[in-house]
């Protein structure tokens, strides 16, 4: 029989597909390389060129009070921060998503969500910043100590709201239907003895193709969502393993370590970068922590500090991840229905199944497909 010139074969397929996975996984890598060097950079700019001061004399002309100058001159930072990254977030977030088939977005949707996005950082932000330039002028060395407890209260309300206040912003968020798949899961939590009653499925397909779950909340606000597309494209058994998944992390209270961690980490950042800003601040001739023409020297020890400790933060987040896949698979004694899933995820969110190890090591927050399927089939063995 005669084949139809254009029929590509089932193998062409995996194998163009694997192509356009590892061209997309290097030009996001090189998009994030890219925007932390650029980061740097201006920051740099910011922070020893003669810049700063000029933007602070202007912030003074503008107002009278401290703090809305204080404001002014974030403002104007901001500002330029944006306009010096768009091109990249822009090309990362619409361009490279639609180019690889992976983006439901219009330019509108897109455009929407990223206001969205800004307001809401806006609404935690700057009441966060004023906390921390009042922290500045009031507290004086020991701004970091204060600073850092606030943080600390802040995350704990913010994993405490963000369910319920923040992620509907977003997303719709609708009762899981009665089914097998729901009857799968409430099997799960009756066996384990876990009182989770909030279990969603969420819009996420208006955005893009990929597919995701996971645990949120703490408290009365804590809940399991799984994306409508993963509903859509996994079977029954294959979401009850991403769902069983998703319990490890609070059978294991990753969430409450993870803040405990993020605390301990914000402590001891705050704490160097304070010393090594003091010494600057006297090297260069400013007289007080709370000058506005030295904030960006703080900032970029902030960010380098961030970025000296991302390989020790993702190392963490990669440990609970292989937890919590255990957890699953002891669980569900399922590892087909586990290598299975972990296949799909790999194929719909086009992810690199085998990074470079220095890319795991640095950006990973989970641990690469290839390793989890190794993982499940040491565990079937």
């Amino acid at each position: 029989m005669d084949h139809d010139k254009n029929t590509v074969t089932p193998e062409k397929e995996t194998g163009t597909r694997a192509e356009k996975t590892k061209q997309y996984n290097k030009i996001k890598l090189r998009l994030t390389i890219s925007d932390i060097a650029l980061n740097l950079a201006v920051l740099l700019v910011f922070a020893f060129s003669g810049i700063s001061p000029l933007i602070a004399e202007f912030s003074r002309g503008m107002v009278q009070n401290d703090y809305a100058r204080f404001l002014v001159f974030l403002f104007v930072l901001s500002v330029i921060f944006s306009l010096a990254g768009s091109p990249l977030e822009f090309y990362g977030s619409y361009v490279l998503e639609h180019r690889f088939g992976l983006s439901n977005q219009s330019f509108l949707q897109w455009a929407w969500e990223k206001v969205k996005s800004t307001a809401v950082g806006l609404v935690i932000g700057v009441p966060v910043a004023l906390v921390f330039y009042s922290m500045l002028r009031f507290t004086g060395p020991l701004w970091w100590l204060y600073f850092s407890a606030f943080i600390f209260l802040i995350s704990v309300v913010l994993a405490r709201i963000a369910p319920v206040l923040i992620f509907p912003l977003f997303y719709t968020f609708t009762e899981l239907d009665d089914g097998e798949v729901k009857r799968r899961i409430q099997s799960l939590l009756r066996e384990q003895g876990i009182p989770i009653k909030g279990i969603f499925s969420f819009n996420m397909s208006k955005n893009t193709k990929k597919a995701n779950a996971g645990f949120t909340g703490i408290g009365k606000s804590k809940r399991i969502i799984l994306s409508d597309t993963l509903l859509e494209k996994f079977t029954p058994q294959e979401i009850a393993v991403i769902f069983a998944h998703e319990l490890g992390h609070y059978k294991k209270r990753h969430i409450l370590k993870n803040i405990v961690f993020s605390t301990v980490i914000i402590f001891v950042t705050f704490y160097v970068c304070s010393m090594a800003y003091g010494a600057t601040l006297a090297a260069m001739g400013f007289s007080a922590i709370h000058e506005l023409a030295a904030l960006p020297v703080l900032l970029l020890y902030i960010t380098t500090a961030g970025l000296v400790l991302m390989p020790l933060t993702n190392a963490v987040s990669r440990r609970y991840e292989v937890q919590a896949d255990e957890y699953a698979l002891v669980m569900t004694g399922d590892s087909r229905a586990f290598i299975s899933s972990m296949d799909k995820l790999a194929d719909i969110n086009m992810a690199d199944r085998e990074p470079h190890p220095l890319n795991e090591f640095f950006f990973y927050s989970h641990p690469s497909i290839k390793k989890r399927i190794d993982f499940a089939r040491k565990y079937q063995r």
